[in-house]
C-alpha cells in the first residue's frame, strides 16, 4: 500500500539541474564508472605482463570479473539497505572509501607474494565491487528525491551522461601511464572526491521518514512477501539485461569477436569499451530528453532498446571487415544502451521512500550480477557452438525479457515520489 509522506514542494526552475547533489553525484558516478571498468581496460595487459596465454587470459580475467561482479550483487544489498536505514549520505561515504582503497591495493597485485596473485586479484576485485555497487543507486535517489519531477528525467540522465565519460578517462589512463598507475589515479580520485561530499545535505524525503517510528525501511526482503511488489521488482531487473550483455560480452571480450569475425586488425577490448561508453554517456543525456518529450519513461526505454537490438545483428551477423567499423558498431550499440540512467531512474521510482534506495542499489547491480551466469553461458556454449552463435544465443534471452519488462512494467512519468510502500 501506497502512504503519502509530507514535505514542502522542491524549487522547480532549472539551477535545480546544477545543485551541489547533482554535481556530486555526477562526479561520483564519473569515479564508480572509471574503477568499474578499469580492470575490464587492463584485464589483457596486467594478466599477459603476469604471465598468462591468450587462453589464460579468456578464462582466468572471466573468472575475476565474475567475482568483481559478485562483489557488485553482494554489495548492492548491503548498500540499498543501509541508504534507507542510514541514509543516501552514508552510502555515498562508505562505498567510495571501499573502491577507492581496493582499487589502489590492485595496483600492487604484480608485487603479491603472500598468495596466489590471480587469488589476491580476483580478492581485490570482489571488495571494489562491494564498495561500487552503492555509488550509483544512493546518487540517483538522493538526485531523484531533492529534484522536482519535472526535471527528474534529465537530472538523472545528467548524472550519469557525465559520470559515463569515466570510462573514456580509464582507457587513456592506461594508455599514458601503467597499468598499476592506472589503479592508483582511481583510488586517488575517489579519495579526493569525499572532501567534495562534505557540503552534500541529506534528501528531505528521507529525514521525513526517519521521524515516523512504526515505518520499516530498507527491508530488502518486503520485496518477495508481496506479489505486486516482486513483480515490479524484476521487471525493473529484467529492463537491464541488454545492458550488461553489451558491456559484459559485445564490449569487454570483443577481442573474441574480433577473431570470429575473421578482422586482420587485432581489436582492443579496452578500446572497445571506451566507445561503448562514449555512445552510453551521448545516449544518456538524449534519454532523459527523449523521455520529457515522449512523457514517457516506457517508451523511450523501448525506442532505445529496439535501436541496440538492430546494431547488435548488425555486430554479429553483419560481416564487419574493419577495426574501424567494429569500433563504430560499439559506440551506437553504447548509444542504445543509454537508457541505463532511464532504468535506474524506473527503479528508484517504483518504490516508496522507505524502501527507494534499496530499490535503486539492488537493481542495476543485480544486472551487473547477471553478468556471471551470461559470461559463463557463453563459455559454456563455446566449445559447442562458435563465439558468434554463442553470443547471438545469451543476447537472445537478454533482450527477450528486456523487451518483456520495458513493455509491461508500470509508467512512472511525472510520478510523484513523496509516498511509502
Amino acid at each position: 500500500m501506497s502512504i503519502p509522506t509530507t514535505q514542502a514542494p522542491p524549487r522547480s526552475n532549472t539551477a535545480s539541474l546544477f545543485s551541489l547533489p547533482v554535481i556530486v553525484a555526477a562526479l561520483g558516478y564519473f569515479v564508480d564508472i572509471y574503477d568499474l571498468l578499469l580492470f575490464g581496460i587492463v584485464r589483457v595487459p596486467s594478466l599477459k605482463e603476469m604471465g598468462l596465454n591468450a587462453e589464460q587470459i579468456s578464462t582466468v580475467g572471466t573468472s575475476i570479473l565474475n567475482w568483481q561482479m559478485g562483489g557488485l550483487l553482494l554489495g548492492g544489498i548491503l548498500w540499498g539497505v543501509l541508504g534507507d536505514k542510514r541514509g543516501r549520505l552514508s552510502v555515498l561515504f562508505g562505498s567510495i572509501i571501499t573502491y577507492s582503497l581496493a582499487n589502489i591495493a590492485c595496483g600492487f597485485v604484480d608485487q603479491v607474494t603472500f598468495m596466489d596473485p590471480f587469488t589476491y586479484y580476483a580478492l581485490m576485485r570482489f571488495i571494489a565491487g562491494i564498495g561500487l555497487a552503492g555509488e550509483l543507486g544512493a546518487g540517483i535517489t538522493l538526485v531523484s528525491e531533492v529534484l522536482p519531477k519535472e526535471l527528474r528525467a534529465i537530472g538523472t540522465s545528467l548524472v550519469a551522461g557525465i559520470g559515463l565519460f569515466g570510462a573514456v578517462v580509464a582507457y587513456f589512463t592506461v594508455q599514458w601511464f601503467s597499468w598499476q598507475m592506472a589503479f592508483f589515479v582511481g583510488g586517488g580520485m575517489g579519495i579526493g572526491l569525499l572532501l567534495l561530499r562534505v557540503g552534500v545535505v541529506e534528501s528531505g524525503m528521507f529525514k521525513n521518514v526517519t521521524e515516523q517510528e512504526d515505518v520499516k525501511r530498507g527491508d530488502f526482503f518486503s520485496f518477495f512477501t508481496n506479489a505486486d511488489r516482486l513483480t515490479r521488482y524484476l521487471k525493473c531487473i529484467g529492463i537491464g539485461l541488454p545492458t550488461w550483455f553489451v558491456i559484459g560480452i559485445l564490449a569487454t571480450l570483443s577481442n573474441e569477436f574480433g577473431v570470429a569475425l575473421g578482422l586482420d586488425e587485432e581489436i582492443k577490448p579496452g578500446l572497445a569499451i571506451m566507445w561503448t561508453y562514449v555512445g552510453l554517456a551521448t545516449g544518456d543525456l538524449i534519454s532523459g530528453v527523449l523521455s520529457q518529450y515522449l512523457e514517457s519513461r516506457k517508451k523511450a526505454v523501448a525506442l532505445l532498446m529496439a535501436f541496440t537490438l538492430l546494431i547488435t545483428i548488425i555486430y554479429l551477423y553483419g560481416g564487419v571487415k574493419s577495426g574501424t567499423t567494429f569500433y563504430t558498431l560499439c559506440g551506437l550499440m553504447g548509444f542504445g544502451i543509454g537508457y541505463w540512467a532511464m532504468f535506474v531512474t524506473i527503479g528508484a521510482e517504483q518504490f516508496g521512500t522507505n524502501l527507494r534506495a534499496t530499490a535503486a542499489t539492488t537493481v542495476p547491480n543485480m544486472v551487473r550480477g547477471l553478468v556471471i551466469p551470461m559470461t559463463t553461458s557463453y563459455q559454456l556454449l563455446k566449445p559447442s557452438v562458435d563465439v558468434i552463435q554463442a553470443g547471438a544465443i545469451v543476447g537472445l534471452v537478454a533482450f527477450a525479457i528486456g523487451f518483456y519488462s520495458i513493455l509491461t512494467v508500470p509508467e512512472t512519468h511525472g510520478k510523484d515520489l513523496d509516498y511509502l510502500e
